[in-house]
């Protein structure tokens, strides 16, 4: 065995130097932290070979000292903290101090500087330490030569140029989406490749770096719970992606990747996503420095909340509350045509807040937009219920609300205020044709009443009162041949059913009557939904079931009993089953997607219409 002897210096910075630095796009991120803590408002950054051959980021920051020079290369040297006290309280981007120690270990690296009191700038070389004077104005350019060239087993990981290249962006691109202040250029072998100006909103920010489309269909959230707070904006189920690429989580400025957040918006998004669809966000998390720990991965990227409790349910609700105003019930943020035509050149502040109370100081909306129902002309939501669901077998049944439907349908000011518009036809049992002042809206007819069967049933069961679903006796029960897994479980959890609203007995051995359904479910079918939702049961077989399935489960048995309940295709409607359905439609919470994710109308505007036909050419 060898002898214990301690490390060179060089060599215990390149150990160090592996934690920090996995690619060029580690160090273009660790480069960009120390401009902006520098209180830099214009940042540029130049790449070669992806930034394997050159990496310079110049920046017009307050600069280093040139007797701070030497010492700004050493390991652990660092002017962001100097206690323990100072690190529970951070308020910068870096503080390790370790970063340009070690890309000088891995590279051929020197600094330009100048302050604001200095007659010219000076440059070091980290390779031998020289200082000379140097020509450029008040701000700091770090030259990174060469990545990896001492340690060429290294630079064989790296992919291609055109691969790091993509990753030096996206590095750009996370600090960029935060501040909105900081004007970004990103050059790519001479060739200007991204250019990010200095805006004062955070939606233009993201237009530009994400494109018009993403900030047009995206909602704004605000929401606080406890120590946490969460603004930022989230894109509608309709532009879900098949990968999480646009996913941006920040945590006091800093871009970070956590499963608290992560989990708590893949749970608000998990009814109105269709598969395995990733939804798109930039969410900004606001918190105690001194109740999370950063200090917790060589590369900053992974945090520690003290109360991951109240960050988990802020992230949850506040996503939950912006997705639950439904787009067919009012002009929602997420309508804005003036964005389609530039979002990222001007935006007033009274277009982006659609309730006129004008902006946070963080440039977000005061808080969470809920449409107004109560506009003449827009039935009431109890009054919209006593319209659906139809009977299924007698089509004439449909009660009259206290203002006609067919009144309303003639008039064309209420035409302006329905988003969904007036019925006209309907297509082949399965689609509602509408007409709205934008033009032609199709809707289908399944997937809207599923989601208001589904949210029904969700409001019951969550109700203060019996935390129950109402139910409704059969006249006669419905028996059908179970099998002896579905006798035992309709035994073993008979309580359960009740809270579902669902009466399940045995008739005999071989044989269950289902003795009452859910009221909203009245006109489906008793067998089948009780099949569901025995089967569903059947898959929670520990001690603990009924509240499992009553805390964790129960939306998605929720979701099943309303796809037994909707109305079917080839169902007939009459004009004001039609129009029932559409103004419901209006007062359902996440009605724009079905309980499986998929679209429940779509929008055909007339100029869409018009390029069909050529008219105008």
């Amino acid at each position: 065995m060898n002898a214990i002897k301690e490390l060179p210096d060089e060599l215990i910075s390149q150990i160090a130097a592996g934690e920090v630095i996995e690619r060029p796009a580690s160090v273009v991120r660790e480069l960009i932290d120390n401009a902006l803590d520098a209180g830099a408002t214009q940042i540029t950054l130049r790449l070669l070979a992806g930034g394997v051959r050159s990496i310079v980021v110049e920046d017009n920051g307050t600069g280093i000292p040139r007797a701070q020079l030497t010492l700004a290369l050493k390991r652990h040297a660092t002017s962001k903290i100097a206690s323990l006290t100072d690190l529970e309280s951070l308020n910068t981007m870096g503080f390790r101090g370790e970063a340009l120690a070690a890309v000088s270990s891995v590279s051929d690296m020197s600094i330009t500087s100048q302050t604001a009191d200095q007659p010219h700038a000076w440059r070091i070389d980290a390779r031998t330490g020289e200082v000379s004077p140097a020509a450029r104005s008040t701000g700091t350019t770090i030259d990174v030569r060469e990545l990896f060239f001492s340690t060429p087993a290294r630079r064989k990981f790296l992919k291609t140029d055109a691969t790091e290249l993509a990753h030096c962006v996206e590095a750009a691109r996370r600090h960029a989406l935060a501040r909105p202040d900081v004007a970004f250029a990103i050059w790519s072998d001479g060739k200007l490749h991204d250019q990010w100006l200095v805006t004062t909103h955070p939606l233009a920010r993201m237009a530009q770096v994400l494109g018009d489309e993403l900030a047009v269909k995206c909602l704004a959230l605000n929401h606080t719970v406890g120590t946490a707070s969460m603004t930022g904006f989230i894109g509608t189920p309709d532009v879900a992606r098949a990968r999480a690429d646009q996913q941006y989580c920040y945590v006091n400025g800093r871009f970070v990747r956590d499963k608290v957040i992560g989990h708590a918006v893949r749970q608000a998004f998990s009814d109105v996503l269709h598969g395995a669809r990733q939804p798109v966000y930039v969410l900004f998390v606001t918190i105690d420095p001194a109740r999370v720990d950063v200090n917790v991965h060589p590369t900053k990227i992974e945090v520690r909340f003290r109360d991951s409790r109240d960050v988990h349910s802020v992230a949850y609700h506040a996503v939950q509350n912006a997705l639950a105003a439904p787009r067919s019930g009012a002009e929602s943020p997420a309508v804005r045509p003036e964005l389609a035509t530039g979002v990222s050149a001007n935006l007033g502040f009274d277009r982006l807040s659609p309730n006129g109370e004008g902006l946070s100081p963080s440039g977000f909306s005061s808080q969470t937009y809920r449409p107004d129902y109560s506009q003449q002309g827009r039935l009431h939501i109890n009054e919209a219920a006593a319209l659906w669901p139809p009977a299924p077998m007698q089509p004439s049944s449909l009660q009259p609300s206290s203002l006609p439907l067919a009144t309303l349908a003639t008039n064309d000011e209420m035409l302006e205020s329905w988003t969904l518009g007036r019925a006209i036809a309907q297509l082949q049992g399965i689609y509602v044709l509408a007409e709205n002042a934008q033009g032609l809206v199709i809707v289908d007819m399944h997937a809207a009443h599923e989601r208001i069967v589904y949210e029904s049933l969700k409001n019951q069961l969550e109700g203060p009162a019996s935390q129950r679903i109402a139910s409704q006796p059969l006249l006669v029960p419905a028996t059908f041949a179970a099998t002896p897994e579905e006798v035992a479980c309709a035994e073993a959890h008979a309580q359960t059913l009740v809270q579902l609203g669902l009466e399940v007995s045995a008739f005999s051995p071989k044989t269950l009557a289902v003795r009452a359904v859910p009221a909203s479910l009245l006109n489906g079918d008793a067998v089948a939904l009780a099949r569901t939702v025995l089967a569903n049961l059947a898959e929670f077989d520990n001690a603990d079931s009924a509240q499992a399935l009553v805390a964790q489960a129960r939306n998605a048995l929720l979701s099943s009993m309303a796809c037994h309940g909707a109305v079917r295709a080839n169902r007939k409607l009459n004009l004001d089953e039609m129009n029932a359905l559409l103004r419901q439609m209006e007062v359902t919470e996440r009605s724009d997607q079905c309980n499986h994710g998929r679209p429940t109308w779509r929008q055909i505007s007339i100029k869409e219409l018009d390029a069909l036909f050529m008219r105008g050419r």
